[in-house]
């Protein structure tokens, strides 16, 4: 696909993601949509609750193209695959999903393209959504390709996005609930370790950062173990 096609596919997600968000919720908050950098290799990190909700929220808020990384099994989805190929989404090969996790080699390598060629990417570093929607104990896959690109993290916190259907019988008005997408400050992850920590502990850190900022933008309910 040309660069030209691809770009106005993602438009057209775009738009039909805008046009179902206003259909199933009442108000979407957006704040601090100026924090995103309009140029550069960028990160989105966001914690995930609702399995299709949470990146089409991204995608309607944040000012500029983005890529989405996404689990494999959702590009065979009749609905959802025609839209993921049209963004240009990255393939994740999970375990859990049976697939060999060798297979992310090629992942890898093409969000490492990606943000080298000045690209932005959306990451959900838990790897799964969150059935009860506090956060988990993330993959270690975002914290290897910050130190390898050194790209720009920027953290968002989306909360009630579980009020898009109801989970009970009593009446509820329609469209659902209100939902905030809280954008934080941009950081880069070698501003905040120490640059002479082994591969490991490195990492470590740097998880740990990525994910507590997450946690500042969200809800105490929300913030799980790093409340």
């Amino acid at each position: 696909m040309s660069s030209r096609a691809r770009g106005l596919g993602y438009r057209l997600v775009r738009v039909v993601a805008v046009l179902l968000l206003w259909l199933f919720y009442r108000r979407i908050e957006t704040i601090h949509a100026e924090r995103i950098p309009a140029t550069g290799p960028v990160v989105i990190a966001a914690n995930h609750h609702n399995a299709l909700v949470d990146a089409m929220l991204i995608v309607a808020s944040v000012p500029r193209r983005i890529t989405p990384l996404a689990k494999a099994p959702l590009f065979r989805h009749p609905l959802i695959g025609p839209f993921l190929r049209l963004v240009g989404a990255v393939r994740v090969h999970r375990r859990v999903d049976g697939a060999d996790p060798r297979e992310n080699a090629a992942m890898f390598a093409a969000a490492v393209a990606a943000l080298r060629a000045g690209g932005a990417l959306l990451i959900f570093p838990e790897g799964t959504r969150s059935r009860d929607g506090s956060l988990q104990k993330p993959r270690d896959g975002l914290a290897m390709l910050a130190l390898r690109t050194g790209a720009t993290i920027v953290p968002i916190g989306v909360s009630d996005t579980d009020k898009v259907w109801p989970r009970d019988r009593k009446p509820r008005p329609w469209p659902g609930g209100h939902v905030t997408v809280r954008i934080g400050t941009p950081f880069r992850v070698s501003d905040e370790i120490p640059a002479d920590l082994d591969r490991k502990t490195a990492k470590s850190r740097a998880t740990d950062v990525i994910m507590r900022r997450i946690a500042a933008l969200l809800p105490d309910r929300q913030r799980g173990a790093y409340a």
